[in-house]
């Protein structure tokens, strides 16, 4: 599968910082995932438990607060208020 960078940062500096094949999240109007190649977006993220799988196929489930998720082609960034 395809990677692409995903940044998450917080009020005190980048937590996480990778390249992965899929980030799932809680979005204002629902779950969504998001994939390499994805359409450009930015959204509001709720708070809850988000699911990370790296390029080398390792699943991880992170808690965060509310935040913003903004994809473009260069990269994927959250930013929320903690990431645990």
């Amino acid at each position: 599968m395809k990677s692409y960078k995903l940044v998450i940062s917080t009020p005190n500096g980048n937590a996480y910082e990778n390249e992965i094949v899929e980030l799932s999240v809680r979005g204002s109007e629902g779950s969504l995932a998001v994939r390499a190649g994805h359409v450009p977006f930015i959204t509001a993220v709720m708070a809850g438990r988000i699911k990370i799988i790296d390029k080398d196929e390792n699943e991880a489930s992170y808690e965060i607060t509310d935040g913003i998720l903004t994809v473009s082609k260069e990269q994927t960034t959250l930013l929320c208020g903690e990431f645990k």
